[in-house]
């Protein structure tokens, strides 16, 4: 799949790489950095989940927000990217994180980027280097570009999401779609009308991704010719849908940034339990 790169080939032309570290937890939000302070793949930078790749949560718009536009352009520059740097991204072994920079990229129309396949779990079990050492980048004057095409607002989603020609889905697991546990929020369920594809189904147990053709049976009730909202709790997992899809020839594929912590933010908007 043209989104992964596998460990032994970033190994080769390492050099080539900006590389990107995103490990994070969110029950312990401070983890990622001092994970990577501990021992990166060499040459790393560090983003930072709720620094680098999230605003700060205000009322309405979700416990993840995009993170500002200029803040954002701003790490990318300083860190040296340009339209001809070949991006790295890894996670500790499951890519949610990477996903989530991944689709910023795409979002802001960075060409050349590919996330770690296992992640830096799989690096280490292979033997690969690993270091402290943290180097600075040079930076770049680079301007970025969005892509709006890829976002929904909760406004396009009240409207749209009962269209016969649209599917809005929901990344979390069965579990918390039925609202029969929620670590996180003070509602439980799913926004109306959502399908469940759980993120997880995408990895095969060692975190790394499955193959195009069982991939293809994980999403085979999603149309390829009709417009797909991707949702989760607040748009991270929801962008391990979106480089599944993408892999499988999905074109008209949108996030809706906000997700159910969104959703729920409004209290007159319902919420569901039932399957879909």
């Amino acid at each position: 799949m043209s989104f992964l790169i596998e460990p032994e080939t970033l190994l080769e032309s390492i050099d080539d790489y900006t590389i990107i570290d995103t490990r994070f937890e969110l029950m312990d939000q401070t983890k990622g950095q001092q994970l990577y302070e501990s021992s990166h793949i060499p040459g790393a930078v560090y983003f930072d989940l709720n620094k680098d790749l999230s605003s700060v949560p205000k009322k309405h718009g979700g416990n993840h927000p995009l993170p500002d536009e200029t803040t954002f352009t701003d790490k990318l520059r300083s860190i040296g990217i340009t339209p001809e740097t070949k991006v790295v991204i890894y996670d500790q072994g499951n890519a949610m994180f990477a996903a989530r920079l991944y689709w910023l990229l795409d979002h802001y129309q960075h060409p050349t980027v590919r996330v770690l396949n296992g992640g830096f779990d799989r690096w280490k079990a292979l033997g690969y280097p690993v270091t402290s050492v943290v180097k600075r980048k040079p930076m770049s004057s680079t301007p970025f570009v969005r892509n709006d095409e890829l976002i929904v607002d909760i406004d396009y989603v009240i409207e749209h999401k009962d269209d016969f020609n649209i599917t809005l889905t929901d990344a979390r697991s069965l579990e918390r779609y039925l609202g029969q546990t929620e670590p996180l929020y003070h509602k439980k369920g799913h926004i109306p009308g959502a399908k469940c594809f759980d993120w997880q189904q995408v990895l095969n147990s060692d975190g790394t991704f499955k193959s195009t053709a069982e991939l293809e049976e994980v999403f085979k009730d999603l149309n390829k010719d009709e417009e797909i909202i991707l949702s989760c709790g607040s748009g991270v997992s929801a962008c391990m849908n979106y480089l599944a899809l993408k892999s499988l020839g999905y074109k008209n594929v949108k996030l809706y940034p906000g997700s159910f912590s969104d959703w729920i933010s409004h209290p007159e908007l319902p919420v569901e339990t039932n399957q879909e």
